[in-house]
């Protein structure tokens, strides 16, 4: 029992998982979906493209686990940068690919507004609180965190928005629907404040 990472070939999991053991969280990494019936949350990381994501999560036999889990089960389910992206419906990255389906929307290239916005987004940028949600509990409007992305998950619903970052005219930053969350930035790498992301997730 405890906190599952999903190894599916794509994601820093070593990080993510030194993170979870700080925050005193019994974590681990598995790359068979059967492991997620012993979980007691899940979190989805991923760096890299949603068509391969997408295969990738295919390929090893996740997608119906995940979605049995978390919808019939209601297992808590964190999606972290790539991760994220892939609870939309469809994403544009390469070639329309469809995505676990989990959060209403798709996923789409940044579009910078001005010539300093660059494209990948890195680095720290803030956050501002759109929807109340207890994985931000006790973090304050406008609190930085560390991305690295090129696209962004665009809701059907403003429901599911969390977070809202003032770049490429503002995109979501962190998305909710019931016990799936997801979360653009890196928590894992955005120091204290992460921490008390994953923290919150952890008390789920």
């Amino acid at each position: 029992m405890g906190t599952l990472i999903i190894d599916y070939g794509m994601g820093n999991l070593l990080s993510v998982k030194r993170a979870i053991e700080k925050c005193r969280g019994d974590v681990y990494i598995s790359d068979n979906p059967n492991d997620i019936y012993n979980a007691e949350r899940i979190i989805l990381p991923g760096v890299g493209a949603f068509k391969d994501g997408m295969i990738n999560l295919q390929k090893k036999g996740w997608v119906e686990k995940i979605k049995e889990a978390t919808l019939k089960n209601e297992i808590p389910l964190l999606g972290i940068c790539l991760g994220m992206q892939l609870l939309a419906n469809k994403g544009f990255e390469v070639e329309e690919t469809k995505g676990l389906g989990l959060i209403k929307g798709e996923v789409r290239l940044l579009k910078s507004i001005d010539n300093l916005e660059k494209i990948p987004h890195v680095g720290w940028n803030e956050v501002e609180i759109i929807n109340n949600s207890y994985i931000f509990d006790e973090i304050n409007n406008g609190t930085d965190f560390y991305f690295v992305h090129s696209y962004q998950f665009i809701p059907e619903g403003s429901n599911n928005i969390i977070t809202k970052t003032p770049y490429c005219g503002g995109f979501v930053s962190s998305i909710q629907e019931n016990n799936i969350y997801g979360v653009q930035f890196h928590p894992e790498k955005s120091q204290k404040s992460g921490f008390k992301i994953i923290e919150n997730f952890l008390k789920l």
